[in-house]
């Protein structure tokens, strides 16, 4: 794994898998851009890269704020020439979720706005400079468990529950990276998504109280399959289950779907 001259930003890296991830391509020569809101673990994270040789920069974003996440996609734009790789893997789990019904600075479902929509926004507002730096990936880590989409109450205003709104946003993620498959073919940017493994040993998962089954290690070797493989190039609008190819819920193939989530999307992050 070569990493050189390549620049990787991905979301969620202070803690958990993403940070494994940025620890293994920061270790194979990338400029990593890792992102999160705990500055302590950030600057952690940073100085065992720099000690070890490698180049790693913060951008600090809240993900419940759109606004923070369009002025993340600014700096980077601004301070970058490049951007080859896109790892999507901010998120928050169904822990809390129990309690009530969350909504994000925005007014929007929390577990909606921060898995799925601001992922969509960022690399949304990203897109122009992966292009400019193709062939370039966009991997989104989305999971398993997942739930269709109610288009009639996609904020979860009846029947909520921290499990549903975790399984319907993930599944979201799923059908964004179907539909931009679409809309980047002949483009030189793929974009796949994944479960990367079940339960890993992260703070998420046991904050939900479940008992881990999977080391962060086994969900890094995922991500970074579908982020580096050579057996991946210019393949796009795949789901894996850890390395291997699967199916994901049937409303992820539903192209009217991925058409209806689409627009609502692009309404609600001001795009139109």
């Amino acid at each position: 794994m070569d990493m050189s001259n390549k620049t990787i930003l991905i979301t969620g890296s202070t803690d958990g898998v993403g940070r494994r991830v940025a620890e293994r391509l920061a270790a194979a020569g990338g400029k990593v851009l890792v992102h999160g809101r705990d500055r302590a673990r950030a600057e952690s994270l940073l100085a065992g890269i720099h000690e070890a040789g490698g180049k790693a920069a913060f951008y600090p974003a809240d993900f419940s704020s759109l606004d923070e996440v369009r002025a993340l996609a600014d700096t980077i734009e601004r301070d970058y020439g490049r951007l080859d790789i896109l790892i999507n893997n901010a998120g928050i789990g169904t822990s809390g979720g129990d309690a009530g019904r969350e909504v994000s600075r925005d007014g929007h479902e929390l577990r909606f706005a921060v898995n799925y929509l601001a992922g969509f926004l960022l690399t949304r507002r990203l897109l122009p400079l992966l292009k400019a730096s193709s062939p370039a990936r966009i991997v989104n880590v989305s999971s398993v468990g997942q739930q269709p989409i109610d288009f009639s109450d996609v904020m979860l205003t009846r029947g909520y529950s921290g499990v549903r709104a975790y399984c319907q946003s993930k599944l979201a993620q799923i059908m964004f990276t179907f539909d931009l498959a679409e809309e980047l073919a002949n483009s030189g940017v793929t974009a796949n998504c994944l479960h990367p493994a079940t339960y890993m040993n992260t703070t998420m998962v046991r904050q939900a109280g479940v008992a881990p089954m999977s080391t962060v290690d086994q969900g890094a070797d995922a991500i970074l399959n579908l982020a580096v493989s050579t057996d991946l190039e210019g393949r796009s609008g795949l789901y894996y289950d850890g390395q291997r190819p699967s199916r994901a819920n049937a409303q992820a193939y539903d192209k009217t779907a991925r058409q209806r989530l689409r627009l609502l999307s692009q309404d609600l992050i001001g795009l139109s």
